[in-house]
């Protein structure tokens, strides 16, 4: 189900947002969205190359396997 969110641009931001999507031949509401989901993935998610250079990487592996251990039993800090 969608949802309505409020926003509040300035004016120059508005003109800007609304020029850029204009130029897409999009709604602005599909421009920002599409742009804060980019953004997003590419901020916060690892893409599969370095996906499987920090798999092959044994050292981390097993400092990622302590950790968790460590967290298991109530070590650290809190």
């Amino acid at each position: 189900m969608s949802k309505v969110v409020t926003l509040r641009l300035s004016e120059e931001e508005y003109k800007k947002i609304s020029a850029a999507a204009g130029i897409e031949h999009r709604p602005i509401s599909n421009f920002i969205t599409t742009g804060i989901l980019k953004e997003i993935e590419e901020s916060y998610y690892v893409d599969s190359i370095e996906m499987a250079q920090l798999r092959s990487d044994k050292r981390l592996q097993e400092k990622l396997k302590a950790g968790h251990n460590d967290v298991k039993r109530g070590k650290g800090r809190n």
